[in-house]
């Protein structure tokens, strides 16, 4: 029976073709994918993962957040088991590997370890947490922090989208809502497999990057009310120009993030813009600021310097504005025990490393809460993410499920 110290791989080639598979379902314009969470497409990503699993001898379990946990048996029943995963869904315009790595490099794993006839003293399950990207939900994470006891599933599934229709009747709509109490499962780990999402990793020529912290995230919207008049008529002393305010606004909070060089950054990348018509100066404008920093201190800085700021630049401009957190949550340090698992097997698998904190939020940043948690990164092309050009290569996705298996296995306890 081959030990943890073995030099054992998983099936790059099988790997890539469930990728490139899965790709397939909910594409893109653009190469990329639109799978965007509890969409018809949604429902049959879930579908396509589950038919795998089940063929991999795993059995599946579903929580009323439509959670999928794809469970394989270790040998001792008591023994809680190691979690690995992360999401199937995706942004309007998203790449075929954000998230979507992590829940089928869980696959890999699992099918891997049936080729060798491995077995486990703690069991492995795969997990697809839903919403993760907050695209259509907000906020991100939206399971996993129901999960996590952050959020309530009352308040979860009264959240809306654009269209006004609620997350709790759609997961219902696409058939994915189970009966599996949210968050009553306990975990002996969970290990998450992401894509960087930024240019470090192939700037620095390393395979692998070693999650030591996430940042913390502030999402905060804000509403600017003016006066929408005509843009040809309306002299330029009498306005009431919303969009004109929140361009300021947006200048301030470049300069806030800047003045927290180098980890902290700032922008707004949700803004709607009422009535949105060519010769309509705007009077309302709703748009979302993005704070980030592995520093709690320093993103509260940031929240309340945007609301002086903010409220300064209105009341120059006599407009009226609000301020609303819809999402955030403060800097992680994940299991140093679990981080350590993740650098062994990259240092005897051969593979380079570094330390790394994620910029973006994952659903590990809410399960570091409630169970021993860690994440491995690998690189991406330009640092490219949440675009449909997003790429790694196979070589990548790869080195990263490599030492996701043997930081798992040192975890979940080889037997024979």
């Amino acid at each position: 029976m081959p030990a943890v110290g073995e030099n054992l791989r998983i099936n790059s080639e099988r790997l890539w073709d469930s990728l490139m598979e899965m790709a397939k379902i909910g594409p893109g314009v653009a190469g990329g994918n639109n799978r965007q969470t509890l969409t018809d497409e949604d429902g049959e990503g879930r579908a396509l993962f589950q038919k795998w699993c089940e063929a991999a001898g795993c059995s599946m379990g579903l929580d009323q957040m439509g959670n999928m946990f794809a469970r394989r048996e270790g040998t001792d029943p008591k023994a809680l088991p190691v979690y690995v995963g992360s999401h199937l869904d995706t942004q309007p315009t998203g790449g075929k590997y954000d998230g979507v790595l992590g829940v089928l490099s869980g696959l890999e794993l699992v099918r891997t370890l049936n080729d060798l006839d491995i077995k486990t003293k703690h069991p492995i399950v795969v997990t697809n947490f839903t919403n993760e990207e907050g695209t259509r939900y907000a906020p991100a994470m939206l399971s996993s922090g129901v999960f996590a006891g952050i959020h309530t599933q009352d308040w979860a599934y009264e959240r809306e989208d654009a269209e006004g229709k609620k997350f709790g009747d759609e997961l219902k709509r696409i058939g994915w809502r189970g009966e599996e109490e949210v968050g009553a499962r306990k975990m002996h780990a969970f290990f998450e497999l992401h894509i960087e999402q930024g240019p470090i990793l192939e700037a620095e020529g390393k395979e692998i990057g070693v999650v030591t912290h996430g940042q913390g995230l502030s999402w905060t919207q804000v509403t600017v009310t003016g006066k929408d008049s005509h843009t040809g008529s309306t002299p330029m002393p009498m306005r009431k120009d919303a969009g004109l305010a929140m361009a300021r606004i947006l200048e301030k909070v470049n300069e806030i993030a800047l003045s927290h060089a180098p980890h902290a950054v700032g922008a707004a990348g949700h803004i709607d813009v009422y009535p949105n018509s060519r010769n309509v100066i705007p009077g309302k404008v709703v748009f979302t600021v993005d704070f980030r920093s592995p520093e709690l201190s320093v993103i509260e800085d940031m929240e309340a310097r945007l609301r002086t700021e903010g409220q300064r630049i209105i009341e120059e401009m006599e407009m009226e504005i609000a301020f609303e957190k819809v999402g955030g949550f403060d800097p992680v340090a994940f299991d140093e025990g679990c981080v350590s698992a993740v650098r062994d097997a990259a240092e005897k698998l051969g593979y380079s490393h570094m330390n790394l904190i994620s910029g973006a939020g994952h659903d590990a940043c809410w399960i570091n809460r409630v169970a021993p948690t860690a994440m491995i990164m690998c690189p991406c092309v330009d640092g490219l993410s949440h675009n449909e050009a997003e790429e790694i290569s196979p070589e990548w996705a790869a080195a990263g499920t490599d030492v996701l298996l043997h930081a798992v296995l040192e975890t979940a306890e080889i037997v024979g």
